[in-house]
């Protein structure tokens, strides 16, 4: 079963719980936890502000709203697993992980919606890509311009050294 970890507006999935946890993280794997949680409607808002592809919202309508549009929003998170050996790539759990996880969906995501996720500026956004991504670790992310803006993934079995 999924994990989910917040630490105040960013929300992280793990395939199994990391070793050791903090003092300022909540660890919810259901929407049962997420109601018995002790976080306020704010805290929820702003929670739900910080996912990528979600519409900002002032507040929900009320608990129970919040509760379940929460849950099936982290269904969708990408899950962070651990690395298969030594330095091959970023740590699980990691800034870097986090941001692949996003540009991994299907969708891919949009420097907005990834600078919103891991509050970052812009500018860090595409140093990452360009740098940590494309030119470190040699992957294959692929810009496309859409009628909703343009967005960015990583292209599967294709690395930036060909």
């Amino acid at each position: 079963m999924t994990l989910y970890i917040i630490r105040g507006a960013t929300v992280t999935a793990y395939a199994s719980p990391p070793a050791r946890g903090s003092e300022d993280e909540l660890r919810v794997r259901s929407a049962k936890e997420i109601e018995a949680s002790g976080l306020t409607n704010a805290q929820m808002a702003a929670i739900w502000n910080a996912l990528p592809g979600t519409t900002a919202v002032a507040k929900f309508k009320d608990r129970k709203t919040a509760v379940q549009r929460l849950w099936a929003a982290f269904r969708q998170l990408p899950v962070a697993s651990a690395p298969a050996g030594g330095s091959a790539g970023p740590r699980a759990g990691s800034k870097q992980a986090r941001v692949i996880g996003l540009l991994q969906r299907p969708e891919g995501a949009t420097i907005d919606e990834i600078a919103s996720a891991m509050e970052w500026q812009h500018h860090t956004v595409r140093g990452l890509i360009s740098g940590g991504l494309r030119k470190k670790l040699g992957l294959h992310v692929v810009s496309e311009k859409t009628d909703r803006g343009r967005f960015y993934r990583i292209s599967e079995g294709e690395s930036a050294a060909q």
